[in-house]
């Protein structure tokens, strides 16, 4: 039997529909993913926002930096097609535990934002902790994030392979370790598997590059055509 891969919808369908809004997230849904994925900056009244860039000029019909703004002032631009840029209760209440949900830590304290939306969401909301993944760049966030939530899988993003290969995954008690198609390799798939971790790939959009991640037994791959995987 073939091994299941984790079929994620990179910022919702982004290929189909504008990234990161309540419209994409849907779209992937229909698409039937196993799970979304989606990027959170806190906002300067504090709201915890679902935006990938630190400005807003390439998403939306705004300019500046999105840690700036206002809820109020972020929540009057286009983010394409007439939608908002969405908090992550709206993304979270739009999935009602269907799919997992893996949040991106992206600005500066995402980490306790983050934490106390999604306790809230398993306290309050019939959510669980394993409808959730959590994974960042920033891997001091991330840490913070893991010492808040212990329970909550994380996964470390890395942009290249290190020296000592999944090594800083396994140092961040991560379940995961998300790597990008441009440095995968088997070798560095064998020493995840090897640790205990799995390896999800981001972004994987072509049918041949599809073909080639699968064939190296990873565990998930991110697509911005989710239909594709």
């Amino acid at each position: 039997m073939d091994k299941k891969i984790l079929k994620i919808g990179h910022r919702g369908a982004m290929g189909h529909e504008p990234e990161n809004t309540l419209r994409s997230f849907k779209k992937a849904l229909a698409l039937n993913v196993d799970a979304i994925e989606l990027d959170v900056y806190v906002c300067k009244t504090g709201e915890l926002v679902v935006i990938h860039d630190d400005k807003i000029d390439r998403t939306t019909n705004g300019t500046g930096y999105t840690e700036d703004k206002t809820f109020t002032e972020l929540r009057q631009l286009d983010a394409g097609k007439g939608e908002l840029i969405p908090t992550l209760e709206e993304v979270l209440d739009l999935v009602d535990k269907r799919v997992i949900v893996n949040i991106e830590l992206k600005g500066r304290n995402t980490a306790v934002a983050t934490y106390q939306i999604i306790d809230k969401y398993i306290k309050n909301h019939g959510w669980n902790e394993l409808d959730f993944m959590v994974s960042s760049f920033d891997h001091p966030e991330l840490n913070k994030f893991k010492h808040l939530c212990p329970q909550i899988p994380i996964g470390a993003l890395l942009e290249g392979i290190p020296l000592t290969y999944a090594e800083c995954a396994v140092q961040l008690n991560a379940q995961s370790i998300n790597l990008s198609i441009d440095f995968v390799n088997q070798d560095f798939v064998n020493d995840a598997h090897d640790k205990g971790l799995k390896v999800y790939v981001y972004t994987v959009n072509d049918s041949d590059d599809i073909a080639k991640i699968k064939n190296l037994n990873v565990d998930g791959i991110f697509g911005n055509f989710p239909e594709r995987l």
